[in-house]
């Protein structure tokens, strides 16, 4: 009889695999460092309103607590072909439900995935927050390995870097 081992070294792959399925932050970003010195828990979520708010970056779609959203460019515009993996997930939490439209958000551009847990698209691309963003306005999530970018009120990627504001020599992506 024969018996399948399962070792360490390929849970790693397998993990790491994961992760970089979805931009997790290995490669030139340092691994996933938070960088910030404060708690690893992001700021809470208030799901109830996508509006825009001004950035560094220009205007953006948040949440009605000013946490920024994302998209993932692989899932391009069709609602139904999310490619955000569990452990993807894990780093970028999807926005859930369906909030209003507040201050400068289009109404007719804000919806929803089909499914048991629907989540919140904007122009037809699903929105995700950044795990490591920690306070409203951050923006550490920008440009992550090419794919995920902050929307635009008209729904477009903003695919510019975040330029740094921070005077202890942060460079704004937290890494």
């Amino acid at each position: 009889m024969k018996r399948n081992r399962i070792t360490l070294t390929g849970i790693a792959l397998v993990a790491a695999l994961g992760l970089a399925g979805c931009g997790g932050g290995g490669g030139s970003y340092g691994g996933g460092s938070d960088g910030g010195g404060g708690s690893d828990t992001p700021a809470a979520a208030d799901t109830s309103t996508v509006k825009v708010s001004d950035s560094r970056l220009g205007d953006i779609l948040v949440d009605g607590g000013g946490r920024t959203l994302y998209l993932f460019t692989a899932d391009g515009k069709n609602t139904n072909s999310m490619k955000c993996d569990t452990a993807c997930l894990k780093l970028w939490p999807p926005l859930e439900g369906k909030p209003k439209a507040g201050s400068g958000a289009d109404a007719g551009l804000i919806g929803t995935t089909k499914g048991s847990a629907p989540q919140a698209t904007y122009a037809g691309h699903p929105l995700y927050y950044y795990a490591k963003d920690k306070a409203p306005g951050d923006l550490k999530g920008q440009g992550i390995d090419g794919i995920w970018y902050v929307l635009n009120a008209k729904g477009t990627a903003m695919k510019q870097a975040a330029p740094s504001t921070d005077s202890d020599g942060d460079s704004g992506y937290g890494y």
